[in-house]
């Protein structure tokens, strides 16, 4: 902490989220400042470098928040070590040595979501932040919905009865490459979004939402059944389609991913819930849909939702007011939700590969 603000710094730009979570920590100009920014090594050499490409984002970030770039993100760590925070946006499968190399030293790491490639990776971040002492945030946008939360808080007073399923698919979506980057099919083989080594694909793209939201709205998973497939993108090995169904206890969720869906046809992406007095719906409106009439197409009850808390509104936000004392984040933030979340994912991937049903391992698999 430097003057009494928290000095924050970035690592990674693989995402494309990259620069919208460090606007909102810029927008904390009185409580954080952002100090540095570097890159991680690609797998596969990119030549993309247009705006949503991670060297035109690392070139944005220098000149649109001021930051110093890096050519290293272990240089940046050894010369910015006495950094409060770090948002962490590089490949999935490199959320682990990037975040432990934060958290051991005690820096609390900002993870845009998924937590880790798959459960093994997961469960070493939880070992490094209980080591170093240090906060894991993992950034979902869901996080910031206000129906989204609604959806939750109306799901545990029993505003339909008995959860026992829940719906999540993502809205229309060509894919991560899709957002004015004007890639080739050649360039977007070099992208780590279409590696599955890297840990690209819709099923962590995608699925990882529903897997959050049914964690989180349900409770603990058990087991997961996944399916892969690469319909649309054969210049990469990653699926573009997956879906994954989760059985928790008195329940299941079905949770699908896609980057080859031009339009969701109106149907809700959700997330829906099912339960034994009704469904609800989170629609696109922002506003929860309530049904609990047979045979009836309109809504019983359309819900306002609650504005999200003063002051916790974004990304940047939420982490400040925990550092500042305000305790845990939102649970979808916290670590123990995210594992299980992880779980999910884990399982669905090793179900694809196996054909089989397979459990659904939660922390006590590998954090102690």
């Amino acid at each position: 902490m430097e003057n009494g603000k928290y000095k924050i710094c970035a690592i990674g730009f693989a995402h494309t989220h990259m620069l919208h979570n460090l606007k909102t920590f810029a927008d904390c100009a009185q409580d954080a400042f952002l100090a540095a920014a570097a890159d991680t090594r690609p797998r596969v050499p990119s030549s993309l470098a247009s705006p949503a490409s991670r060297r035109g984002d690392l070139k944005a970030a220098g000149e649109s928040f001021g930051v110093e770039i890096c050519d290293d993100w272990r240089a940046l760590l050894e010369r910015h070590g006495d950094m409060d925070a770090c948002l962490v946006c590089c490949e999935n499968a490199d959320h682990p040595d990037v975040a432990e190399a934060l958290l051991r030293r005690g820096v609390h790491a900002v993870l845009e979501k998924p937590l880790a490639a798959d459960l093994s990776g997961a469960l070493r971040i939880a070992r490094a932040a209980r080591a170093g002492g240090a906060r894991v945030f993992v950034n979902w946008p869901a996080t910031w919905s206000p129906a989204i939360r609604e959806l939750q808080r109306l799901a545990g007073q029993g505003a339909v009865g008995r959860i026992f399923k829940l719906h999540y698919r993502n809205s229309e979506s060509m894919g991560a490459l899709e957002y004015g980057q004007n890639a080739t099919d050649a360039q977007k083989g070099e992208e780590w979004w279409h590696q599955s080594s890297a840990g690209g694909g819709a099923m962590l793209d995608y699925c990882c939402y529903g897997a959050c939201l049914s964690s989180w709205i349900m409770g603990e998973p058990r087991a997961a059944y996944g399916m892969k497939g690469n319909f649309c993108s054969q210049y990469g090995d990653a699926e573009d389609n997956a879906v994954v169904t989760v059985r928790f206890d008195g329940g299941f969720a079905t949770l699908e991913g896609s980057w080859s869906t031009v339009n969701p046809g109106g149907i809700a992406t959700g997330p829906i819930v099912w339960g034994s007095k009704g469904v609800m719906v989170a629609e696109r409106d922002g506003r929860v849909y309530i049904y609990r009439t047979p045979h009836k197409p309109q809504p019983d009850e359309i819900v306002e939702p609650e504005p999200l808390p003063a002051g916790r509104t974004t990304l940047g936000q939420e982490v400040v007011h925990c550092l500042r004392g305000g305790g845990a984040p939102h649970p979808t933030m916290d670590l123990p939700l995210n594992i299980m979340a992880m779980s999910i994912l884990d399982a669905g991937a090793r179900s694809a590969a196996s054909g089989r049903l397979e459990l659904a391992n939660g922390a006590a698999w590998g954090i102690g």
